[in-house]
């Protein structure tokens, strides 16, 4: 990963077709105010008719669709992209997918991933978005967080690379829980990345 202080570190973003795109303009407008030392040179989808596509044109990135039910035709894509272009690491943005351990040997680059909560308590197949909120919520508990870490093709989680700590206290529903985590996200996720690039 090491590269001039010229030169741009470009990074893929893989997300479905059920994506809003909160986090990968989250990373857009980070990157852009760091002086592009790292950049999203590819934006995957799963569908065409999501609201983050649009977006990430709208922001200038260059996006392509690739479907996602037969996976092995997907990341032999996915695969194929990334090298091409130079990726140097996959950051997942509501990617609703389980990416293999093949993909992720062969890719030879970091694939990391976000998620609410403070991983593992509740991290875990299936446990994404409100699953998650609604979990902490049942649970009682007065603290959530973002998690930033390691694609784990077993379990969606890995090493952890950075967390933040969110008080919901004052959340009165799960969905509560959400908008204040997804704000976390924003800040942590984009500033990770790219720490994690430069160190």
């Amino acid at each position: 990963m090491e590269r001039t202080t010229l030169s741009t570190y470009p990074i893929a973003v893989f997300s479905s077709g059920h994506s809003r795109g909160s986090n990968l303009a989250a990373m857009h407008k980070y990157f852009m105010e760091q002086g592009f030392l790292v950049g999203i040179a590819l934006a995957v989808f799963t569908r065409e008719d999501c609201s983050a596509l649009i977006l990430a044109q709208d922001l200038g990135i260059p996006t392509v669709v690739i479907k996602a039910a037969d996976m092995a035709a997907f990341e032999t894509e996915a695969l194929k992209l990334c090298k091409e272009r130079n990726i140097c690491l996959i950051a997942l943005t509501g990617f609703m997918k389980q990416l293999s351990a093949q993909f992720i040997e062969q890719a030879g680059i970091p694939v990391l991933n976000v998620h609410p909560a403070l991983l593992p308590k509740y991290g875990g197949k299936g446990m994404y978005g409100l699953a998650v909120h609604n979990a902490v919520w049942e649970a009682g508990d007065k603290i959530s967080g973002a998690t930033v870490h390691h694609v784990d093709p077993l379990y969606d989680n890995g090493r952890i690379i950075a967390q933040s700590v969110v008080d919901i206290s004052q959340c009165a529903s799960p969905e509560d829980i959400s908008k204040q985590v997804l704000s976390a996200e924003h800040e942590l996720y984009p500033h990770s990345i790219f720490h994690y690039l430069r160190k």
